[in-house]
């Protein structure tokens, strides 16, 4: 896999790293990581999705209905995510829980599984943005305590991925102990940039409370 990286202004006090939607590519959300990070405390990185599939462009996996990605393509997607994301993290001297993950529409498929996957290290806090939590065949979930802050963005006239998703992976994150930073805006498909402000003050706060604990 290859990735775009955004140096830190100085030494690096964590890891930013955001994967992008279907049929996107490592300079989607690349601009978003100064959005995010004003200050550049962290390492930024957009990671480009390893299949290429119709009708063009990269993904993470093939479509198998909304929550329910394709069995045998997320399943080489989410390996090749995790074996590069490690060696990212690996190669820059930082720990997995001095990560930020985020990602938008599938992207934030794949945050939720390398940030809640079953075996996986936690991360700092996770950002999913039009996005969904996976049921998929063979892969499961570890929600139990103590879990990473998560901040889900959604819009109500979202019409890929239906803004019921977005209030589903609250509840279900909340009923689990997690604290759900929440936003449902007015849009479609999109990434509101109000949201994104608040999420520049929200991502340093996770980062400090993760050093505490």
């Amino acid at each position: 896999m290859t990735a775009r990286v955004r140096p830190a202004g100085g030494a690096a006090e964590g890891a930013l790293v955001l994967f992008h939607g279907r049929g996107a590519d490592e300079h989607d959300l690349f601009p978003l990581l100064d959005a995010l990070d004003p200050e550049r405390r962290l390492v930024g990185a957009t990671p480009r999705a390893p299949l290429s599939l119709p009708p063009g462009g990269a993904h993470w996996y093939m479509l198998g209905g909304i929550g329910t990605p394709e069995v045998a393509t997320f399943s080489a997607g989410f390996a090749a995510a995790a074996e590069w994301l490690a060696g990212f993290l690996s190669s820059e001297g930082l720990r997995p829980e001095r990560l930020v993950v985020g990602g938008f529409s599938q992207g934030g498929v794949l945050a939720y599984s390398l940030g809640l996957g079953a075996g996986r290290p936690r991360p700092a806090a996770i950002v999913a943005l039009s996005s969904f939590i996976p049921q998929v065949e063979g892969f499961s979930l570890d929600l139990s305590p103590p879990l990473p802050p998560v901040a889900i963005g959604h819009g109500t006239m979202d019409n890929v991925i239906g803004v019921e998703w977005g209030r589903r992976a609250r509840e279900l994150l909340e009923d689990a102990g997690a604290h759900v930073l929440y936003r449902e805006t007015p849009m479609f498909h999109q990434i509101d940039p109000d949201f994104v402000r608040t999420l520049s003050g929200w991502i340093p706060a996770a980062l400090a409370r993760a050093a505490e604990t």
